[in-house]
């Protein structure tokens, strides 16, 4: 099923579940309407929240009628509009994220690459990997898939073999970028335990959507393990005990107490 709204980026995926297109930088949204709650996968930024209230209406919803919001990770452009639905709807993020929007860990979220107001909000509930969401007609799993950073998070539901991915994967078996408490070590153990999980579908956080997941996993698990391969050769290449060094080194003398 894929049934497009003209009037806004609103896809059906399948029965209930929606994708919200808010525009670059923002991420996507996932909506599910579920039996009897709706659940948010991700808001996008703070910028597109009037977008996203607008796509929540023609689906027949206001957002207070989002009973929960699930969080990827912790990321600006995924969590933004979070801080608007706060108190209305129930936030749910790794504990790794969660951490670090509560603290407001500003080099993690990088609100500042856009000059982003830093609204302030934090996670109700701390979900662990493989927690078990039921909605009834739906239930989604949480696997803990850090890499792009360390909380990251997908969603598996696996009576329909759906994965929703955030910034862990792309169609096409493309790589996020890794930052701040990323790890590419990481990264392959988490991509390499999606390769063996049903999945038909699997639906990014940017871009469309992939419908040959296992290739595209494959894919990712070899260009993953070539870019730590590359990384170990840069960093061989690199004179690391001199530059390790300079860290060790205090910018500045501290001051001698005044000899009285």
């Amino acid at each position: 099923m894929r049934d497009s709204s003209n009037k806004s980026d609103i896809v059906e995926l399948r029965p209930g579940i929606y994708q919200i297109r808010l525009g670059r930088p923002s991420s996507h949204c996932y909506l599910i309407k579920g039996k009897p709650k709706n659940v948010l996968i991700d808001t996008g930024m703070a910028a597109t929240y009037p977008k996203l209230v607008t796509c929540l209406a023609e689906l027949g919803l206001a957002p207070g009628d989002i009973h929960l919001i699930i969080l990827t990770h912790e990321h600006f452009d995924h969590i933004g509009a979070a801080a608007y639905m706060f108190g209305k709807s129930v936030v749910a993020a790794h504990p790794l994220a969660a951490n670090k929007i509560e603290l407001q860990d500003e080099f993690v979220m990088m609100r500042k690459y856009l000059d982003l107001p830093a609204e302030h909000f934090h996670a109700d509930i701390w979900i662990e990997g493989d927690a078990m969401i039921e909605l009834g007609n739906y239930r989604l799993r949480v696997l803990h898939t850090p890499g792009h950073c360390s909380g990251c998070i997908c969603l598996h539901e696996p009576d329909h073999g759906l994965l929703f991915t955030g910034d862990t994967l792309f169609a096409g078996g493309t790589l996020s970028g890794i930052f701040g408490s990323g790890s590419i070590s990481d990264y392959v153990h988490s991509l390499k335990r999606l390769v063996g999980l049903h999945v038909e579908e699997f639906y990014p956080g940017h871009g469309p959507i992939s419908t040959v997941p296992r290739e595209d996993m494959r894919k990712a698990v070899t260009d993953a393990r070539t870019l730590m391969e590359d990384c170990k050769v840069l960093f061989e290449a690199i004179d690391t005990k001199s530059s390790f060094m300079r860290f060790l080194t205090p910018v500045r003398k501290p001051k001698k107490p005044d000899a009285t």
